[in-house]
């Protein structure tokens, strides 16, 4: 059976929610989970499209609704300072790790999503972002020379521009066999179409 790709912004509020629900999700429908970061700017360059945090109106009104599923699901969430932060560091980090060991990556990615929203994590910064591999048994100097390793360079970028060309473009934003689901509000209609072997 196919994994539910797992496509995010490690600086998207409405992605964090969905980290925090997709293990119990894929465990329910009997799919794995691949986590994919990548920076939502590569899809903006296609779409033309701005941030949530960077657009008026929007950018209030997510901030009020971060705080609503946060309450609601009984979640601490915080932003950083100067949110939206990019965090190609973390996500180059994490191709690194996954590298090594894919299920440490993804505790790593939710590592990372605790931080940003919750420690004020600095994912912009490699010297920031370096110290949390001691967490998953690696060395932040060997964490730091994997974010700035051409491999994983091309491959950070690869991703992201195969993601966009087959319709990715936003955050979060799922495929399952092909078929795509944009935003943490739906997962529940993922959920169905799964068990229900697509409509």
């Amino acid at each position: 059976m196919n994994p539910i790709e797992f496509w995010f912004d490690f600086s998207s509020g409405y992605a964090f929610f969905a980290a925090q629900e997709i293990d119990a999700l894929s465990s329910r429908v009997g799919r794995t989970v691949l986590w994919r970061p990548y920076m939502l700017g590569t899809a903006y360059k296609v779409t033309g499209a701005r941030g949530l945090s960077s657009t008026p109106l929007k950018r209030d009104y997510a901030r009020r609704d971060w705080a609503r599923i946060a309450k609601a699901r009984g979640l601490s969430f915080q932003l950083p300072p100067e949110h939206p932060r990019v965090a190609l560091p973390a996500t180059r980090a994490f191709y690194w790790i996954e590298a090594q060991d894919p299920g440490a990556a993804r505790c790593f990615a939710k590592r990372i999503f605790a931080g940003y929203f919750n420690e004020g994590l600095d994912t912009a910064s490699p010297e920031a972002v370096a110290p949390v591999a001691l967490d998953f048994g690696y060395q932040p100097e060997d964490l730091m020379a994997g974010i700035i390793d051409p491999v994983i360079k091309s491959r950070t970028t690869e991703l992201a521009e195969d993601a966009v060309a087959r319709g990715v473009f936003g955050s979060p934003f799922f495929l399952v066999d092909g078929e795509p689901f944009w935003g943490w509000d739906r997962m529940g209609m993922m959920e169905e179409w799964i068990e229900a072997a697509g409509w």
